[in-house]
């Protein structure tokens, strides 16, 4: 049974991803406007930031401050942040990874700690070692042998 959609496109339409990136556009230059890089992948976006160790401080409020106004563009164009969703990892090679920041980041009225590994894309990211991705990719393959196992 067909149902007319009355707004939007519909679920799986291969235009979804395009209206929304156009939907969106505002978003990334609102993001880089608070010197931050901003990545999107369908409803899916990151902001990336950099600096000097002894800098993390400001790029926490810069950062804080981005979010802040991309939850108030969120809202006036009828989306919603959703801070569970959100994480925070910070990167670093092995010497620096010892002044990595700890304490959570301000996200809207939610404090968001750090984390070790992320997932992107399918991808899981930890301290460059992939082996977040690799443990994960196991366990997946693991899994789909013991359910084959169990039909032979």
């Amino acid at each position: 049974m067909e149902s007319a959609v009355l707004y939007g496109v519909p679920q799986g339409s291969v235009l979804g991803p395009i209206l929304f990136l156009l939907y969106a556009a505002d978003l990334l230059q609102l993001i880089k406007s608070h010197q931050l890089y901003p990545h999107a992948y369908a409803d899916d976006t990151q902001i990336y930031g950099f600096c000097h160790p002894r800098e993390t401080d400001v790029l926490q409020l810069r950062l804080s401050a981005c979010i802040d106004d991309v939850s108030l563009w969120m809202t006036s164009n009828r989306l919603q942040l959703n801070p569970t969703k959100t994480e925070i990892r910070w990167c670093a090679s092995v010497r620096r990874r010892q002044q990595i920041p700890v304490r959570p980041v301000r996200i809207g009225d939610t404090a968001v700690s750090p984390v070790t590994a992320v997932r992107d894309l399918g991808v899981h990211l930890d301290a460059m070692s992939m082996t977040a991705h690799v443990t994960a990719t196991v366990r997946s393959c693991f899994a789909a042998l013991r359910q084959i196992r169990s039909v032979a």
